[in-house]
């Protein structure tokens, strides 16, 4: 059966901003922590938190940690997802939880064609078939092995804010792939409505630093944000710097 994406921001950090704010001004101030967190609260640590991100002092942010739980989405997904290190993950074990019902992800560019569409679920649901028939006869460790990479999954995500930040940077970008894209999407929109002015410049390069890193490779979304320039040769150039290199 065909499964939809589901992203739920399940908890975070209580009052990040000041968590992060307080943990910035502690690594210069002689006060005590508590007298640092009331000092933080509102306007205060709002405005301490832009000036880290203008100056690119980071490491604070990675005391404010949100954890998102996951369905909906791929193993082919979920292998590209753990690839983003500096994070927590508990996923659904195909070892020890049987496939009783067996549910993969459809490709919008299968969905999209009606004959390979009826060929992939033809396919996935013999593969269903033959994954409880061995089921029945061997380990379902070993009956697992048939599984595909469209195969539904579950995950339990935790990062903190610095991780996310560069994993919006990858993900979100119009570059990266499109069900990982989808998911990183959904995880931003989430984190934004908790935590606005945190995550209010995060997401793509081109929209984020106004600085598209893809060279050749760009979607070229760049050139139509107001004073965005990309890596060519080597060099950051506007796309009017371009123009007078290539008369």
């Amino acid at each position: 059966m065909e499964k939809q994406l589901h992203v739920e921001l399940m908890k975070y950090t209580p009052v990040p901003i000041e968590i992060i704010a307080t943990a910035a001004r502690l690594c210069y101030s002689a006060s005590d922590i508590h007298q640092l967190l009331e000092n933080m609260s509102g306007e205060k640590g709002e405005k301490l938190l832009v000036k880290l991100m203008e100056m690119g002092h980071e490491s604070p942010l990675e005391h404010a940690v949100f954890t998102f739980g996951i369905e909906g989405i791929s193993r082919a997904c979920t292998h590209q997802l753990v690839r983003h290190r500096i994070a927590s993950y508990s996923q659904q074990s195909q070892r020890y939880v049987e496939e009783k019902e067996f549910d993969y992800i459809i490709p919008p560019s299968i969905a999209g064609d009606k004959e390979l569409k009826q060929k992939y679920i033809t396919t996935m649901e013999e593969l269903g078939n033959l994954y409880k028939d061995m089921g029945s006869k061997i380990p379902i460790e070993d009956a697992r092995y048939i599984l595909p990479n469209g195969c539904e999954t579950k995950i339990i995500v935790t990062m903190n804010a610095r991780s996310l930040k560069n994993f919006f940077m990858r993900r979100v970008c119009l570059r990266a792939q499109w069900e990982i894209r989808r998911m990183a999407i959904e995880m931003l929109r989430l984190c934004k409505a908790a935590s606005p002015l945190l995550f209010k410049n995060m997401g793509a390069p081109c929209t984020s630093t106004k600085i598209c890193p893809e060279g050749a490779m760009s979607c070229g979304k760049w050139k139509a944000i107001p004073g965005a320039k990309i890596m060519y040769k080597g060099e950051i150039l506007s796309k009017e710097e371009i123009e007078d290199k290539d008369k």
